[in-house]
């Protein structure tokens, strides 16, 4: 998304999405393990975007039911434990709206959150979640945190026959900071695969808590359904990773923290 202005993705956009997360020339394979496989492209000591790319093949998790827990913000809350805050802010078009997340970061680093315009798109067998990074007005950064860059980020869900789905997250991420060698490291040996296994069991419980949380809502499905404002595009703007703080973390030593049980 390096246009000027903020644009809602078209079908080129996911088309390219699609390829770029079905591609595996240019980048290295860093873990495979147990059905989880992680690429990373430029993940260097010092360099500001990190992108990364993991793949998970989910037995037991048809593709549709994927896609709904990806959706589904209340329930993310219950099993996403990185989350500190997210919300929806209002919407866009039909498959297009804004959100706020923010996330605990390994300690001793800063928190980060970021302000996205996430759309959607189902293709085929394919599904097709993804975001950048734009600027509002009414949600600057925070004092406490540091405010992230989404170059392009998401997820391509790929069914594989009526009970099994294959997942691939993909993210170019500007963390506005000089990141230790540590972080690095953990973020594609131990986090993304770990923040994998965590999706595909929330999947497993899904059907059961949703028949107990409002269960016909689905405004990605429905968008009739949706109580969101509708946001002009006038009142976002790219969010330009040079006009954010850019802090030093690169001397900071990992912190002995106890790590959530999968």
């Amino acid at each position: 998304m390096s246009g000027q202005t903020v644009t809602v993705p078209d079908d080129r956009a996911f088309a390219s999405f699609k390829a770029e997360c079905l591609c595996e020339e240019g980048w290295a394979m860093s873990y495979s393990k147990g059905g989880i496989t992680v690429w990373t492209q430029g993940l260097e000591e010092g360099k500001s975007v990190h992108k990364i790319k993991c793949r998970m093949v989910c037995k037991d998790v048809p593709a549709d039911t994927m896609y709904d827990v990806l959706h589904d913000i209340e329930y993310r809350k219950k099993w996403d434990s990185n989350v500190i805050e997210t919300f929806d802010i209002g919407k866009l078009t039909v498959n297009a709206d804004v959100g706020y997340y923010s996330w605990k970061c390994p300690k001793p680093l800063r928190n980060r959150d970021v302000i996205t315009l996430r759309s959607w798109l189902p293709i085929g067998k394919d599904y097709i979640i993804m975001n950048y990074s734009v600027k509002h007005a009414k949600y600057p950064p925070k004092r406490d945190m540091v405010r992230a860059v989404s170059l392009q980020t998401g997820y391509m869900i790929h069914s594989q026959g009526p009970g099994n789905c294959t997942l691939t997250y993909m993210a170019q991420v500007d963390p506005r900071g000089s990141l230790p060698k540590w972080v690095v490291n953990k973020s594609s040996h131990f986090l993304a695969p770990r923040a994998m296994k965590k999706i595909s069991k929330a999947c497993l419980k899904y059907a059961e808590w949703k028949q107990r949380h409002n269960p016909n809502f689905k405004p990605w499905l429905y968008p009739e359904q949706t109580t969101l404002p509708t946001i002009p595009l006038s009142e976002l703007s790219i969010q330009r990773a040079e006009s954010l703080e850019n802090i030093d973390e690169s001397s900071l030593a990992e912190t002995q923290e106890r790590e959530d049980s999968d």
